[in-house]
Formats: structure tokens, C-alpha cells, sequence
């Protein structure tokens, strides 16, 4: 297949859907952590109880389910929610059928929400807003029993495997089945994709100032915002263009073409099998007659000779922290779970700064406490993630540009006419007082304040 040919295929996939757009809507995700408070793993069995009546109270069909008989995805086609277990039963997902403004979805996270605590609060269990779950090394770590994530835990755990690449594994291949984050899908007309890619991915570091809130407590507390870490020093990081931030410029469609072009596929579905490969990227993938696969069989891994083939595509996966779907949206998918009571900050951050990205490029081009330092915007990032901040950052200033960029926020919302500005009051609280969700908690703690009472308070 040409390189042509292969454009084209990721043209039709990712491009297309973008074009005539006569209409833009929300897709909010939110993920939250399962924690037991009395310092135990969580019972998957009080979790599948859970989800038999959550199913009957809201009239959520199955669409997924184990190989156990446990339901795992759930679907409401009146609105098109989704109620979903992430990677393992310790963590919950509600995905909510896209909407034209924020307090609907809020609306009805606020009552699903609500009841899944009611159902826990007997068993002393919770939900809480926190990016990773505080019990984890409490919990029992295990993949859903199914081919997909089965073979993802594999594909994670192959890591020692590529001892002969110039890069740091972390050791923590069951990562997805305690790490939360909060993601919102945007509709974005073809036109606009380049600069809205490109301007966002400049605002990843104010980003991580005001959501770091995924701390590995107990080893790594220095890292705020462990997710990057997480996912970048992964093999799902083997190719970097599969992950985290772009490190050039996009100005352009082709320019998009051609960095998803640069991107690796890694698994497929033949005949119902989840296969797992080395990562392979996708021009060379298309070119190659055959390739091994493994997936797994009565809890064996076993081996599968297959042949690419065109649609194929659609296994080409991507974890941009600006991730271009199939949907015509983009994905933004860099920030943690929050505090339940901040729930809606991230969706409302993104949504009131998308029709404002000329501001946007001029507030950071003017910038000079943060960029035009000798970083770039990855670099900056890396060092915003951290508790301790670089000395060269001017803090006054920092906080200052953080503020600048959130009031124009505020009025990409105001503009709306929906009141949605008011799920920005917490990011202004966290600027006044110059923390943010992991900050806050790793200071509570060294003041000698309980565990459990700040994760009861994140929950609330």
C-alpha cells in the first residue's frame, strides 16, 4: 500500500467526520476511583451488585460483558450515556451522549452519582475525586476478563521485552486500573483542527498548574501529576508519537496527516480475538504480508499469524493529550478526575476557551514568566507536573498568566449564554490560593490530617 493510500485511509478516519459540520456539541467522560474505607481491597461482588441495580434504576442495556457473565458497559439509548467499568472493577465511568451545554450533563452525573454512593455507603465504601486511587496497592489489580483488557495488561506488561530501547519503563503495567481521568470530546470543524491542536497543546502547562491531582502517594509524591509519567514511560510510549504532547508545530491538515501517519498500531481483531503485536507504525504496518500476534486463550497466550489489511484502521489508537477520534471531535485527555465537587471544571475549561484560541495564542505569545524561557511547551509541562517549580518562574507572574487565560475562559462561557462560567469559580479559588487538587493534599497530610477524611472530602 502507498503512502498515498495510507493518507487517504487515515483522511477518511479522522478528517472527514470533521467537514460540514452544522452543529457543535459536548462529550464529557469522567472517571473516579471505587475505594473501600476500611483500608481493604474493594469486593468486585458488592461492585457487581452495584451495577445490577444502577442497570434497573436508569434502564442501561448491557453492552459489555465478562467472561464471568459480569456486566462491564452499559448503554442508555435515550440519551446515550454510558455507565462502564475502566480497565478493572476498582475503577467507575460515566461517558454521557453529547450535549449542547454543561448543567445537563452535570444534571445527571449529580444523580447517577448520587445513587452509586447511597448503594456504597452501607458497605463503607465511595467514589472520591482523586486521579489515582489512594487504595491501589490495597486493591486487587486485575484486568476485566476479556480479550480487550486481558491483552492491553499484557501489552503493558510486555515492557521488559524492550530492554534494548533508550528509554525508562515504569514498573506499574496495572497503571489503568488505578489511575482516573476527566477527558470532554469538543466538536471541531476541519478548518480549525490546526489551530486548535496546536494552541492547546501550548496550554498544557497552565493545565497541569491548575488539575495536577494524581499523586503516587507513599513513593513518588514529588510528581503531582503522575499520569504523564504513567502513560508516557509505558510501551504504550515505545512510539512517543502515540502519546502525550506534540513536540512540533501543526499548522496545517497535512501536517495532522502526517503526524498520525508517524503514529504505531499495536493490536488488531481477527475472529474475535484481541491480538496484541510489537508496535509497528502504521505506513510500515500496511506494507508487511504477515505478523504474530498474540491474544489469550483459556488464560494461555497463544500465538496467531494474520495479514493487515485496510480496515485495520480502526485499531489505530492514539493517547494525545489533543487526540483527533473518529468522531469529528477532539479528545482532550491530559487532566485527572477532579474533586466531585469541581467535577465540571475540565469540560468547562475546554469548552470556554475552544472559540477563543486567537486570544489564546496572543496571551501566551506575550507571555513572558512561563514561555519564552528556553522551553518548549512539553518541556514546560514536565516541570509544572513537579511539586517543586523551577526557580527561573517568576510566581506572581505565573499565577497572573493563569488568571488571564481563565477570565478568557470566562468569557468564551459568558458568550455561550447558558451560565456555564459558574463551574469556573473553583479554578479561580485554586489561583487565589496559587495550589490545586494534589498540592492541597499532599500539604494535608503533612499537617497530620487523615487520609480518609480528605478522600471523604474529594467525594463530596
Amino acid at each position: 500500500m502507498t503512502k498515498e493510500q495510507v493518507t487517504e485511509l487515515i483522511y477518511n478516519r479522522y478528517i472527514k467526520p470533521t467537514e460540514n459540520k452544522k452543529e457543535s456539541f459536548i462529550g464529557v467522560e469522567i472517571e473516579m476511583p471505587i475505594v473501600n474505607l476500611e483500608r481493604k481491597a474493594v469486593d468486585f461482588e458488592i461492585v457487581h451488585k452495584l451495577t445490577g441495580e444502577f442497570l434497573k434504576e436508569f434502564n442501561f442495556i448491557p453492552t459489555g460483558i465478562d467472561e464471568q457473565g459480569h456486566i462491564y458497559s452499559a448503554l442508555n439509548k435515550e440519551n446515550g450515556d454510558v455507565f462502564s467499568y475502566d480497565c478493572s472493577y476498582n475503577n467507575m465511568e460515566f461517558s454521557f451522549g453529547r450535549e449542547k451545554e454543561l448543567h445537563a450533563v452535570h444534571k445527571r452525573f449529580r444523580i447517577y452519582y448520587d445513587f452509586v454512593q447511597n448503594f456504597f455507603r452501607p458497605y463503607n465504601y465511595t467514589l472520591t475525586g482523586m486521579g489515582i486511587n489512594p487504595n491501589r496497592k490495597l486493591n486487587n489489580n486485575i484486568p476485566i476478563e476479556n480479550g480487550r483488557y486481558k491483552m492491553l495488561f499484557h501489552h503493558l506488561s510486555s515492557f521488559s521485552k524492550y530492554a534494548c530501547l533508550p528509554m525508562y519503563f515504569h514498573s506499574y503495567p496495572q497503571f489503568g486500573m488505578f489511575s482516573s481521568a476527566s477527558q470532554v470530546q469538543l466538536d471541531v470543524t476541519k478548518d480549525k483542527l490546526p489551530e486548535v491542536i496546536n494552541t492547546f497543546n501550548q496550554l498544557e502547562p497552565v493545565k497541569a498548574l491548575l488539575f495536577n491531582n494524581s499523586v503516587l502517594l507513599g513513593e513518588n509524591e514529588e510528581l503531582l501529576c503522575s499520569r504523564d509519567m504513567l502513560w508516557e514511560n509505558s510501551t504504550h510510549g515505545i512510539n512517543p508519537h502515540n502519546i502525550g504532547m506534540y513536540d512540533c508545530e501543526i499548522n496545517s491538515v497535512d501536517d495532522i496527516l502526517n503526524y498520525i501517519s508517524t503514529a504505531a498500531i499495536y493490536c488488531v481483531e481477527r475472529d474475535g480475538k484481541y491480538l496484541n503485536f510489537k508496535p509497528v507504525n502504521i505506513l510500515e504496518y500496511f506494507n508487511i504480508d504477515s505478523l504474530t500476534g498474540e491474544y489469550m486463550e483459556d488464560g494461555e497466550i497463544k500465538s496467531l499469524d494474520f495479514s493487515p489489511c485496510p480496515e485495520d484502521i480502526v485499531y489505530l489508537r492514539t493517547f494525545k493529550f489533543e487526540d483527533l477520534t473518529f468522531r469529528g471531535t477532539i479528545e482532550f485527555r491530559s487532566a485527572c478526575c477532579q474533586p466531585i465537587s469541581d467535577v465540571m471544571t475540565v469540560s468547562a475549561f475546554h469548552l470556554g476557551l475552544l472559540s477563543k484560541t486567537d486570544e489564546l495564542k496572543k496571551i501566551i505569545a506575550d507571555d513572558r514568566s512561563l514561555y519564552h524561557n528556553g522551553y518548549n511547551a512539553a518541556e514546560l509541562r514536565r516541570q509544572l507536573v513537579c511539586r517543586e517549580k523551577p526557580a527561573y518562574i517568576d510566581q506572581d507572574g505565573l499565577y497572573s498568566l493563569a488568571k488571564n487565560v481563565l477570565d478568557l475562559c470566562k468569557t468564551g462561557l459568558s458568550e455561550r449564554e447558558n451560565g456555564e462560567e459558574i463551574y469556573l469559580t473553583p479554578l479561580y479559588e485554586r489561583i487565589e490560593k496559587r495550589t490545586n487538587p494534589a498540592r492541597s493534599m499532599l500539604e494535608r497530610l503533612e499537617k497530620g490530617e487523615m487520609l480518609k477524611d480528605i478522600i471523604t472530602e474529594y467525594a463530596s
